[in-house]
């Protein structure tokens, strides 16, 4: 992926509207893809039972968009660090996807 210049109007917008969508795809491929209980999912990712429920009920994360390929990689291999307890995957990392997605994007 190639580099960009960070920008806090873009985080701020990716931190309040951005993750909680792909926290709630992400969860959603940690639960009913990997078989990982919901009660073992919120402990690895230091939320609430109730929370993993809602995003598995997308109370919580709201409407998702359209993945890209490249996101649909990146969170494959956040389900996976979660659930193996390995690999990295940075916010950066989905940040720069979304932004090569759709540069505008708000």
């Amino acid at each position: 992926m190639k580099s960009h210049d960070c920008d806090i109007m873009f985080c701020d917008t990716m931190a309040r509207r951005i993750l909680p969508c792909l926290r709630a795809e992400m969860v959603c491929r940690l639960v009913q893809q990997r078989g990982i209980s919901q009660s073992n999912a919120a402990r690895r990712l230091g939320v609430s039972r109730a929370a993993v429920s809602q995003y598995m009920k997308k109370k919580r994360g709201g409407t998702f968009f359209k993945l890209s390929p490249d996101m649909d990689i990146l969170l494959d291999r956040w389900a996976e660090a979660v659930a193996d307890n390995g690999g990295t995957i940075t916010l950066c990392d989905l940040c720069r996807c979304i932004r090569e997605r759709s540069p505008d994007f708000h």
